[in-house]
């Protein structure tokens, strides 16, 4: 009786391992010990869970596919109910992606070789631009024999730039006289130009600091390492976030400023991506081009926010991806991602292989194409090809009178019909790209900091990010060093109580 209590209970485990996808080759071994009745419920549970699987992979991409609801919403992991070609990438289990062959990319395409093209100049590090110190190195015996040597004038030179030894902040000391003044009847004092009022440390290492964390992803933790280790400075945690609070307060006219020269630009690009501010989900949005960079932080992911920052209208070329938020503003032209367009038909392709959908996305990839490779003509110019243009114009009319019979297809042709008019603007205005990928690059930092630094804990320290990244990135796209700017913008504003305007972009060629 003992014997057979004992054998039941070593099945219930085996049985509850197998179901909840655990089993090893010893407790198969076991398994098959038990005898045929056991192999028969062990085969069972299993094909109950393989049922469960696919029941769960089912609903998934039906929710996917109808309601747009991702993985995460639904409650059901790619790693045990399987992933659908709208999974994003992030969070499809690294087992399930392919392995890319050598020498090609993870579209099939073939891999470009490394470096510049044959023939092209070569990009050497530019030599130092002066030389602290020399020394002189030479040889009193042979290295190999320790034999004598005879003397020769060959010499060469070799130069090699490092770090001073006992690298450390510099402590001065400000003695500060007071004085009467018998018209205002009170004591005044001139002001210190190298810090903040009651602050303990300069502008350098405020900018320094500021820049690394929101210019270059650094986290707090490894600022505070960084300036105890290596510069033998002695900083809090909190204490940079209170100084960088103060900074943002002070650089909050360029942050103004920054956003309404964006919004008076030609063009700019606008994208948008997940945040987080105090554990609620936020959104952060980017609007950027060439000169500009503002990030802002919202609780809200739809048209509002854009109003708030436009207004009314933009004058402008907006260019963005197919996020509808973007259509409730009033703008002078717009351009849709084609590249977004192109890597859904890729997306689609892996899942449906009906011969009308595939006959719908060779048009629509073929239509695309030829208006990106007419634009990277080198002789391309609106005028000249202007016939060209129409004729694209006519071949997407026609392909959007279309009625196939497939679902994707129908759902594409749905949005061809609200955004056709704005798949070509590239080939009307010369200066304006096909893709959003200015954008994607611009923000893509930020995406870096808030894996590392899990976004922001309080309103106040969100819009300080705000403000700082959109200063940091701004300085940068106009060729600026961040680190002295800022320090002589500080200087300036306690000495007249003004902030000075934001330096403009210094041409490429210096």
């Amino acid at each position: 009786m003992r014997k057979t209590a004992t054998r039941s209970d070593a099945l219930d485990r085996l049985l509850a391992a197998l179901q909840s996808g655990v089993c090893d080759r010893a407790a198969a071994r076991r398994l098959y010990t038990l005898g045929p009745d056991a192999v028969t419920l062990a085969l069972l549970a299993a094909a109950r869970r393989i049922n469960e699987q696919n029941a769960r992979l089912t609903l998934l991409e039906t929710l996917t596919a109808t309601a747009g609801i991702s993985p995460a919403t639904a409650g059901v992991s790619p790693a045990t109910a399987g992933v659908s070609p709208a999974t994003p990438s992030g969070m499809r289990p690294v087992y399930t992606k392919p392995n890319v062959p050598p020498g090609q990319t993870t579209s099939g395409r073939r891999r470009k070789r490394p470096g510049a093209r044959d023939g092209h100049p070569g990009h050497r590090r530019p030599p130092p631009t002066r030389i602290d110190q020399r020394q002189t190195h030479r040889l009193k015996v042979c290295p190999c024999c320790s034999g004598p040597l005879q003397r020769c004038r060959r010499t060469r030179t070799r130069l090699i730039e490092d770090l001073p030894e006992n690298l450390r902040a510099q402590v001065t000391e400000h003695t500060i006289h007071r004085d009467y003044c018998p018209a205002c009847k009170k004591h005044v004092e001139p002001v210190v130009p190298d810090a903040l009022p009651n602050a303990t440390f300069g502008h350098r290492i405020i900018s320094f600091t500021s820049w690394c964390h929101y210019g270059l992803g650094v986290t707090i933790d490894q600022l505070v390492d960084i300036l105890q280790y290596h510069l033998q400075t002695k900083l809090s945690a909190g204490g940079l976030i209170a100084s960088w609070r103060r900074l943002a307060d002070v650089l909050t006219p360029w942050y103004q400023q920054i956003a309404e020269q964006a919004k008076a630009s030609a063009h700019l690009h606008a994208d948008e991506t997940g945040w987080r501010v105090q554990g609620r989900t936020c959104w952060l949005w980017c609007f950027t081009n060439h000169h500009n960079c503002c990030y802002l932080i919202d609780r809200n992911r739809g048209s509002p926010v854009l109003q708030r920052f436009f207004g009314d209208a933009f004058d402008g070329i907006l260019l963005h991806d197919f996020w509808t938020a973007y259509e409730s503003l009033d703008v002078a032209d717009r351009q849709y991602c084609l590249v977004h367009l192109l890597r859904e038909l890729e997306k689609v392709d892996q899942h449906n292989s009906a011969p009308t959908w595939q006959a719908f996305a060779k048009l629509l990839r073929r239509l695309l194409r030829d208006g990106i490779r007419l634009r990277k003509r080198a002789d391309f110019t609106p005028q000249k090809y202007q016939r060209r243009i129409l004729r694209l114009g006519r071949r997407l009319d026609a392909l959007i009178a279309t009625e196939p019979d497939d679902a994707d297809a129908r759902r594409l042709l749905k949005r061809l019909r609200r955004t056709g008019d704005h798949l070509f603007t590239f080939l009307d205005y010369p200066q304006i790209p096909f893709e959003n990928n200015f954008a994607e690059r611009m923000i893509r930092p930020a995406v870096i900091l808030r894996k590392h630094s899990q976004s922001n804990r309080s309103d106040r320290g969100a819009l300080t990010q705000a403000v700082l990244m959109s200063v940091y990135r701004t300085l940068k796209l106009r060729h600026h060093d961040p680190l002295g700017v800022i320090a002589d913008a500080l200087r300036t504003y306690l000495q007249t109580n003004q902030l000075p305007p934001l330096p403009a972009t210094i041409p490429a060629d210096g």
